[in-house]
Parts: structure tokens; C-alpha cells; sequence
């Protein structure tokens, strides 16, 4: 590596890998049908969409990839 992609990795280091964290799959449970996987979905964006700031940041989310994720219809992966 040059100089600056150790500067720039060290300035935006942290960022970097709380995004690729944000962005790892979470799966929903095995076993489930089409419409159980449906009803999952659904389910859990309604609860997607009514957490607060302070439990978006517990779990690595921001508000806009909380909406953006949440207004997904449910047969949308």
C-alpha cells in the first residue's frame, strides 16, 4: 500500500466496518414456508419501523436504513 491508502484506511477504518457490518444477512428462521417466511417479514419490518434512535444504534442501524428496509413489502428479499 502508498502512503495515502494507509492514511485513508486509518481515517475511515472504523466506518468501513461498521457499514459491512450493517450489511451482513440476517436469515430468518429455517423451516419456515413461503407464507411463514412472508409472515416473518412483515412482522418484523412493522418492528423495523417502530424502534426508537437509541435501539437503532444498539443494533448498528441508521433511521434511513431502518425506513428503507421496513417499507419493503414483504415478498421483496
Amino acid at each position: 500500500m502508498n502512503g495515502l491508502s494507509d492514511v485513508r484506511l486509518t481515517l475511515h477504518g472504523p466506518q468501513l466496518l461498521a457499514e459491512h457490518e450493517a450489511r451482513q444477512i440476517v436469515r430468518a428462521p429455517t423451516g419456515l414456508g413461503r407464507w411463514g417466511l412472508y409472515w416473518h417479514r412483515a412482522r418484523t419490518r412493522r418492528a423495523l419501523l417502530k424502534l426508537d434512535a437509541q435501539q437503532l444504534r444498539d443494533v448498528g442501524l441508521s433511521a434511513e436504513m431502518a425506513r428503507d428496509e421496513g417499507c419493503k413489502p414483504f415478498w421483496r428479499p
